[in-house]
């Protein structure tokens, strides 16, 4: 959530960063000061209106020791109808700090400077390309037809069980995603990150600190008779351990990671695009999430980047970096960086990992602050990373490295999968 100060203090920059967004209730920046300016002369006025309250209050109380009865009956009559004045002061405030809270949730986060001006996806900019791009046999195929051939993945099981995007995972297929997660896992703790087992349901004062509620319900699953929502990303439990919390300067940057199966509802997705592993409404995915310091976060944000990019170097496969376009990115970033790898089977990049900067919009929702060497509580700064998620990855690993005789593990997966070939 933006800060009130930052919209009375850059008013310009905001519009010029909620339009680079390509958010349409622009008006809402207006109606947000103007609802502050509102609130705070009523606020003057009740502050005002409380001070002569309490005055009167005190000479009733001397007029009474005075034995002056009649003078202090007369005005607390008086008072009565200065307290009627402030009660409806006091609920005018209620309902201005709600129609001003209301109106602060809708904004998205403005972007940071480096942030291209755009649309769609075809907008964003490709700043670093590396790997070798496979070249198949004869007679290669799509994923989803490797699977079904070495009987590792079912989808149509999943859909029995189920329903549409939750395949069974069999075999060699459930060791390599087995095998992914601790590799992924693995590679984290080396850079010392700490690793949490969240809960994968969480409240709703949960998914409104990370910026899922309100106005994104559609995009999760509800548990409607507890009230409780299934996680999109080990992100919003994460993140929230922190939410109410004070930290010492000294703690940061904080670093934690989690594997979790992540549940998006994704409505309204099908067609070729979406077949097989390429999208699912359950997968696995390993997240990075920092806490960290405003002066220190952009730094972070690029060791993060490194050790995504270090993931995809040992598993082999041919990789771009994506700066995200100011109408592509989340309601929440203000920079974020999109990996996608390259899927030869099907001749497209497939997006792997969102690396991002929350900057405090997250943290603000939150109360997620630190006491810094002055003594002064001070927002703190969020940023998450997928490393990585598991579909696509599996997706990438199965049509790039097939071969006549089967699919061959990369070296650095196969002392976890305790195979070299799935065939």
């Amino acid at each position: 959530m933006l800060q009130l100060q930052y919209l009375r203090d850059n008013k310009e920059a905001a519009m010029l960063g909620l339009q680079k967004k390509n958010f349409k209730e622009l008006n809402l920046v207006d109606e947000i000061i103007s609802l502050d300016e509102q609130k705070r002369k009523l606020q003057t006025e009740a502050e005002r209106n409380k001070s002569e309250l309490n005055a009167l209050s005190k000479e009733v109380g001397n007029l009474m020791k005075q034995g002056l009865k009649e003078a202090a009956e007369a005005m607390k009559a008086t008072s009565t109808g200065i307290r009627e004045v402030q009660k409806r002061m006091e609920d005018n405030l209620e309902d201005l700090e709600k129609q001003l809270f209301d109106s602060l949730v809708k904004l998205p986060n403005m972007p940071h400077p480096s942030v291209p001006f755009g649309k769609t996806p075809e907008e964003n900019e490709n700043i670093f390309q590396e790997g070798k791009m496979p070249s198949l046999y004869e007679g290669a195929v799509p994923h989803w037809e490797l699977t079904t051939k070495y009987d590792i993945i079912d989808f149509e099981m999943g859909n029995k069980v189920t329903g549409a995007g939750f395949p069974f995972y069999k075999g060699k297929g459930a060791r390599l995603q087995r095998a992914l997660i601790n590799f992924f896992l693995d590679e984290a703790m080396k850079s010392n990150y700490l690793e949490v087992q969240p809960p994968i349901l969480i409240n709703k004062e949960s998914g409104f600190g990370t910026g899922q509620l309100p106005d994104k319900e559609g995009q999760m699953y509800y548990v409607g008779i507890d009230d409780l929502y299934l996680i999109p990303t080990a992100e919003v439990p994460i993140t929230n351990m922190y939410r109410d919390v004070i930290l010492k300067e000294e703690q940061l940057p904080l670093k934690n990671v989690a594997y979790t199966p992540c549940f998006r509802r994704e409505a309204g997705s099908y067609g070729a695009h979406v077949r097989g592993l390429n999208r699912l409404h359950q997968f696995d995915k390993v997240e990075l999430v920092q806490i960290a310091k405003p002066e220190e976060s952009y730094q972070i944000l690029d060791t993060m980047v490194e050790h995504v990019k270090g993931l995809l170097q040992k598993l082999e496969l041919p990789y771009r970096i994506l700066r995200l376009c100011g109408g592509d990115m989340s309601f929440n970033s203000a920079l974020t960086f999109d990996f996608e790898v390259f899927s030869a089977a099907q001749q497209k990049w497939l997006e792997v990992s969102s690396v991002s900067n929350f900057e405090s919009f997250q943290t603000n929702r939150l109360k997620c602050r630190y006491k810094n060497a002055e003594g002064k509580n001070v927002l703190a700064h969020s940023l998450n990373g997928s490393a990585l998620a598991l579909p696509r990855i599996v997706a990438a690993l199965l049509e790039n490295n097939q071969t006549p005789e089967g699919v061959v593990i990369p070296k650095v997966l196969q002392p976890y999968c305790g195979f070299e070939l799935i065939n």
